[in-house]
């Protein structure tokens, strides 16, 4: 079974502004999903060869060409801080020694 889920911590480093009502759904929506990643946790896949991905991939490459972005100003304003052209974000992680 999972450990408790402390919504708290979880919505503050996600920078989520909760009402009391979404914090009791966020809740019990990760209490499902953990509940459920600890029964595939219990499965047995000895017999499975590993793979890096489930369908075959190929690349498909395109010009790699410079254009200028016709959305990125609308989107900048409506961004609480920005810097040039960049979104201007708290820092989240600390120093990692």
């Amino acid at each position: 079974m999972p450990q408790k889920i402390n919504i708290d911590q979880v919505a503050e480093l996600a920078r989520l502004n909760l009402k009391s009502g979404e914090r009791a759904k966020l809740a019990a929506d990760l209490e499902r999903i953990l509940t459920y990643v600890d029964q595939l946790q219990g499965i047995n896949t000895d017999h499975v060869t590993p793979t890096s991905h489930t369908l075959a991939l190929e690349n498909v490459f395109r010009p790699d060409a410079v254009v200028p972005s016709k959305i990125r100003d609308a989107v900048l304003q409506h961004a609480p801080k920005s810097e040039g052209a960049y979104f201007k974000v708290p820092k989240v992680i600390g120093d990692v020694s």
